[in-house]
């Protein structure tokens, strides 16, 4: 039923933006040498539904109150940069500490993530990003006819693009994964963690200083 003419168009650009690095794989990068594969692969499916809430909000209208809205966006902003600059503090601060990456298999020192930790940082970086309510407001509706049903085929467009960007993140996990021994030397956990974080917080910084779109 959604699959129509405008569907191919929809898969062909949202696999090149689910390729284009930015902080949803800068994210599973981090969290994979954190805490090995597990840890990359829960932060990419977290990361991936937070898109179904951006298509949802997107349907129903309600990004068209926060870009209306200039309080309601600039919150919103301001939520998604203090959490992006929240994580690359934590990663210099492991980089201060010098400590090699836990990745399983390859020290006897790793201590377990608990699961909800990658869920949680996942979700809330996706769900918290005003970019991506942004983004879902003006690319889905070029996807979807007039006739259409908008939530069931914008639900139906974010499942794709579900099944992409995951595809694409936890292929990027797994390879991050299986350089273990690389990982759990100091020097490079320390070299990782200081550029993850310091690009994380320019990502939080930048997000913060850009103007809200005008109504």
């Amino acid at each position: 039923m959604f699959i129509d003419a405008q569907f191919w168009p929809f898969l062909v650009a949202i696999t090149l933006l689910s390729l284009s690095p930015g902080v949803d794989t800068l994210l599973v990068i981090r969290n994979t040498a954190r805490g090995g594969v597990r840890d990359g692969i829960l932060t990419s499916l977290a990361i991936c539904c937070g898109l179904f809430v951006h298509a949802t909000v997107s349907a129903l209208g309600i990004s068209l109150i926060l870009l209306q809205s200039a309080w309601a966006f600039g919150l919103l902003k301001l939520a998604g940069a203090a959490y992006l600059v929240w994580l690359g503090v934590h990663s210099l601060l492991a980089a201060r500490r010098s400590q090699g990456l836990a990745v399983a298999g390859v020290t006897g020192e790793r201590r377990p993530v608990p699961v909800w930790q990658p869920l949680r940082e996942g979700l809330l970086s996706n769900v918290l990003n005003p970019k991506t309510v942004v983004f879902y407001m003006a690319f889905l509706p070029q996807f979807i006819a007039p006739g259409d049903p908008a939530l069931a085929k914008s639900l139906f467009l974010a499942g794709v693009h579900f099944v992409i960007a995951n595809l694409w993140q936890i292929s990027v996990a797994v390879m991050v994964g299986s350089a273990g021994r690389l990982l759990a030397s100091r020097a490079f956990a320390r070299g990782l963690n200081g550029a993850t974080g310091a690009v994380l917080i320019a990502f939080g910084l930048k997000l913060a200083l850009e103007r809200a779109p005008s109504p």
